[in-house]
């Protein structure tokens, strides 16, 4: 009996509404995180419809922290995509691509001879604050009530405007710098709407160089943070075990 109130517990809980927190694979995206949850709940409930959305997209090639919310929740969600985000991303100087990161082939490639970490020590500062950043053209920015990278996609980016953003970045620390390879490691902890891939990107043309995402991860979103965030198998089997009680 006692198993039968925890079990109608746990399932009204899920109805009713929760946030849930993932640590989001490599190669999916945020929806596709959203589709798997709501999929599960929906079999394990055994309901048709169930509201779910997440609170802040991340790129297919960034894993990390993704918010979830279910049910009443979801009204959660505009304040939860505000909160400060932290990222650990990887650079790669002296090349470029359309999207800076790995989705497209190198573009470009830059002379790196002269870039020394006393030049990166001293460049990165000036991003602290209050920055205005252009967004990627391989982004989901609206523009005329389309997204910027269906006009990429067809190669109509010549065609199109992308105006600059105001964000803040509190934190930007060099984790990493190697010499030999020209890739840089960073930890920055910045505003709603910052794309690190067009960070990437600044930081390249800052240092007369070029540069473009190898790696990101999102390491928090507020006061959730990556070593609380759950798999989606650990879902998988927390719903599993409580069908079978």
């Amino acid at each position: 009996m006692v198993n039968d109130q925890m079990v109608n517990d746990q399932q009204n809980k899920y109805l009713e509404g929760v946030v849930l927190v993932f640590d989001k694979p490599l190669h999916w995206t945020s929806f596709d995180v959203v589709n798997c949850v709501r999929g599960m709940l929906c079999r394990t409930l055994g309901v048709k419809k169930l509201k779910v959305g997440h609170a802040g997209t991340l790129d297919p090639l960034a894993t990390g922290v993704v918010i979830v919310c279910t049910g009443k929740q979801t009204k959660r969600i505009d304040d939860l995509m505000n909160h400060t985000k932290e990222y650990v991303a990887t650079l790669q100087l002296g090349a470029t691509t359309p999207s800076f990161d790995l989705e497209h082939p190198i573009d470009a490639t830059y002379t790196t001879a002269h870039i020394t970490r006393a030049m990166v020590d001293e460049v990165l500062p000036t991003f602290l604050g209050e920055q205005w950043q252009v967004p990627p053209v391989y982004s989901a920015v609206k523009i005329n009530g389309k997204r910027a990278y269906e006009y990429a996609r067809k190669g109509q980016q010549d065609t199109i405007e992308i105006k600059p953003k105001l964000l803040v970045i509190d934190v930007i620390e060099l984790l990493q710098f190697d010499a030999d390879t020209m890739q840089l490691t960073l930890r920055v902890v910045c505003s709603k709407g910052t794309y690190i891939r067009a960070l990437a990107r600044d930081i390249g043309r800052r240092l007369q160089s070029g540069a473009h995402l190898i790696a990101l991860r999102r390491t928090r979103v507020g006061d959730y943070t990556i070593d609380k965030c759950l798999t989606i198998e650990q879902l998988q089997q927390d719903l599993e075990t409580m069908s079978k009680d």
